[in-house]
């Protein structure tokens, strides 16, 4: 048997019915939809990847950073930190009053012996 040859000439013309035409175009617009609605999504997903490390570095500079105190102190601190060296002056002068009032102890013993 013989296979029927294609014969493609210039003058050469297709026959198509509209409805194959418009269907014809409709896919290749749907393809391109899909396509570009895709390359949309992985150009939003590479922007988020790098947001992710950007934020992933900051993160990492902060935990390193924060401890330290190289990235300043929350106001809080600040008043604990004038809280805490208030009560140690108080603690520093009732030492001092102990010791004053250790002292006269041991003197009034020393005077009654």
């Amino acid at each position: 048997m013989s296979e029927p040859q294609l014969d493609l000439r210039e003058t050469a013309g297709v026959r198509l019915d509209v409805k194959t035409l418009v269907g014809i175009i409709a896919m290749i617009l749907s393809i391109a939809g899909v396509y570009f609605s895709l390359q949309g999504q992985i150009a939003q997903l590479q922007l988020d990847v790098i947001r992710l490390q950007d934020q992933q570095a900051m993160n990492t500079e902060f935990r390193i950073k924060w401890p330290r105190g190289e990235l300043g102190a929350l106001p809080d601190d600040a008043v604990q930190d004038i809280n805490i060296e208030y009560l140690k002056e108080s603690v520093d002068d009732l030492i001092d009053e102990l010791d004053e009032v250790s002292k006269e102890i041991e003197d009034h013993i020393r005077e009654r012996e």
